[in-house]
């Protein structure tokens, strides 16, 4: 089933960053006036420490996954802010090698994203979780997809946008069009440089050009193609039909390769959408979630 809907703008989300140096293992209160009460904490997970963000109190637990140089609080501000924390208990994770998740830098061997999703799930099953859902936006809807395909069990539903199960041509020409960070935006820019300085930023944006350029010459550009089949879970797909970075045929593909997954459609929706159009995109994870 594919769903249409008309969205209308507003101001992008102002991201928050904080100073704060999290413990290990020792949960630490954040941001009680932009949140509500978001904790923040390092936990080590399969040889490294990773840092996640958590607010609400609901049984229903949501992973948020963010995308290619993200973390949990550049890409997921209105999502933390917003999101119903009566219904849900909202984790945002780093990635290793990603926002607070350093030591050790990011790298890209060829099953990156197979090993974020083994990392995602035992990070929330460390953080005693018996269930999750997913909310995948771009790499982080990729690694959902891995994660839904290879623990079935372990996932209660999943929302993903801007992901891609492929690489073509196409795609490998707009990757190297982002491969200088300099040319970027300053609003693209800027809150990755603040978090991570514009060395690391400009290192691991080249390097994760030629980690996602490697699946191109993989047997038809594949990177998770042949697991969608597997995942069993309840799925909603949304695609911005103006993503200059992903082109709808991906959200066309993964949408037929999902049985019973359901597509929908932003018609003024950029890669950005849930930021772009926070209250609506929340209100439709929302809905879908529970």
């Amino acid at each position: 089933m594919v769903v249409r809907l008309c969205s209308r703008g507003g101001l992008l989300p102002r991201l928050l960053f904080s100073p704060q140096k999290p413990k290990i293992y020792v949960p630490t209160a954040g941001r009680k006036a932009a949140y509500g009460t978001v904790t923040s904490a390092k936990v080590s997970v399969n040889g490294v420490h990773l840092h996640y963000q958590q607010t609400g109190e609901g049984e229903h637990a949501v992973l948020l996954l963010p995308g290619m140089l993200g973390s949990g609080e550049t890409d997921f501000a209105p999502q933390l802010k917003s999101l119903n924390k009566n219904l849900f208990t909202v984790v945002a994770w780093d990635p290793r090698g990603y926002g607070h998740s350093r030591p050790p830098d990011r790298d890209f061997p060829v099953d990156f994203f197979e090993r974020d999703a083994k990392d995602a799930v035992d990070l929330m099953k460390t953080l005693k979780f018996k269930k999750i859902s997913l909310l995948g936006w771009s790499d982080g809807g990729i690694t959902a997809l891995f994660a839904a395909a290879k623990y079935p069990s372990y996932i209660n539903k999943m929302v993903i946008w801007g992901a891609n199960a492929y690489v073509t041509e196409e795609d490998e020409r707009i990757y190297q069009g982002i491969r200088d960070v300099s040319k970027w935006s300053e609003k693209a820019r800027k809150p990755l440089e603040a978090l991570y300085g514009y060395d690391y930023l400009a290192k691991t944006c080249e390097k994760w050009v030629d980690g996602i350029g490697q699946f191109k010459h993989l047997p038809d550009g594949n990177i998770c193609r042949h697991l969608l089949p597997l995942v069993q879970c309840p799925t909603l797909i949304v695609h911005g039909e103006k993503d200059p970075l992903v082109p709808r045929f991906h959200a066309d593909f993964i949408h037929e390769q999902v049985k019973g997954s359901r597509l929908h459609l932003m018609p003024e929706g950029k890669h950005n959408l849930h930021l772009r159009f926070a209250n609506e995109f929340n209100k439709l994870a929302e809905d879908f979630l529970q």
